[in-house]
């Protein structure tokens, strides 16, 4: 009884739908759409029939390179075809894979001075050789090409940051990471002895608060293969916070032997600014608060200026509770 009727409901359900497609307004529409698309294939027959002027793209490789040569300009170069066929040839060029990549060979256009160069008649007749028979090249850009090789000389420098890498005003960079330090460049002799620092391209972080991590290009040297060719930074950051380290003793330095100097209060506080996680690894012993003998020996002030000499890394803004103390010298016997 379920079958029988589920049957019905198909039949009627496929009844229903002939008779909306073929009603008399439907069926003038169904005719419409036929015609017009009937027409719309005539038109793209025709429209591909037409000649047109198109700029391609074209990959060149260099390849049969000598194990014991480096490239040290780009292994690829990219060339841009302008180019006069009917459409249909136009579509073929563009979405096909019979033109993406060609091939140079490496032996063929070297000098003995760490350069090659493929010459536009060269590079007319390799394309040509790729080239539909019916397809008119109108230009090629550039119009030859250019690399560079030795035989594998190289060295190690560092990298450093170009552009602007500043978090907001309540942070500071607390620490730097880069990975790795430094990069392996191969290039000419003359060449690379007059680089001793690669830089990266220009960066343009501000006004972030988190802990920034970035892998930053490195900025292309013409005849320079560098490797590798990025580097990965991390810039640490920490808030801001005025704290300040009591109880930091006053130390002479320059004493003459026998002498002992001291002084009134012996400890003094420094006050500084600093990240609050580095601020809880400092203590006293970090500190180096002097007074110089050499300065006051001569004196007959009753106080002596007293400096900071010493202080931990990434703090600023270091100043003292006291610039002057009382002070007294105390011989002591000769050991």
């Amino acid at each position: 009884m379920f079958n029988s009727q589920s049957t019905l409901n198909a039949r009627s359900i496929i009844r229903s739908i002939g008779n909306f497609l073929f009603s008399r307004a439907n069926r003038e529409l169904l005719i419409f759409l036929f015609f017009f698309a009937i027409a719309g294939v005539f038109w793209l027959l025709t429209s591909l029939n037409e000649t047109y002027e198109q700029e391609v793209k074209v990959v060149v490789r260099y390849v049969n390179v000598p194990k014991e040569m480096v490239l040290t300009s780009p292994e690829t170069d990219t060339l841009r075809l302008s180019i006069s066929d009917k459409g249909i040839n136009i579509v073929g060029l563009v979405y096909g894979q019979q033109l993406l990549t060609m091939d140079v060979d490496f032996s063929r256009h070297t000098q003995s001075d760490g350069t090659g160069t493929v010459s536009n008649n060269d590079l007319l007749k390799l394309i040509n050789r790729h080239l539909p028979t019916s397809a008119k090249l109108l230009g090629v850009k550039p119009e030859k090409l250019s690399f560079y090789y030795n035989n594998g000389e190289h060295k190690q420098v560092p990298v450093r940051i170009k552009g602007t890498v500043r978090p907001e005003k309540i942070y500071f960079i607390s620490d730097t990471i880069q990975k790795p330090d430094s990069i392996t460049i191969y290039a000419l002799r003359s060449k690379l002895d007059s680089i001793d620092v690669v830089y990266t391209e220009t960066l343009n972080y501000t006004d972030f608060g988190d802990t920034l991590r970035l892998t930053a290009p490195l900025q292309r040297i013409s005849g320079v293969k560098l490797v590798p060719d990025h580097v990965q930074y991390t810039f640490v950051t920490d808030i801001l916070t005025e704290e300040s380290i009591d109880d930091v003793p006053i130390v002479g330095i320059n004493m003459p032997e026998g002498k002992r100097l001291r002084t009134f209060p012996a400890k003094t506080t420094v006050r500084f600014v600093t990240g609050m996680k580095n601020y809880q690894h400092l203590s006293a012993k970090d500190f180096l608060i002097i007074a110089d003998y050499d300065e006051f020996a001569n004196s007959d002030a009753p106080k002596c200026n007293i400096y900071v000499k010493k202080y931990p890394k990434d703090i600023s803004r270091i100043k003292l509770d006291l610039q002057q103390v009382d002070y007294l010298i105390e011989e002591r016997p000769v050991q």
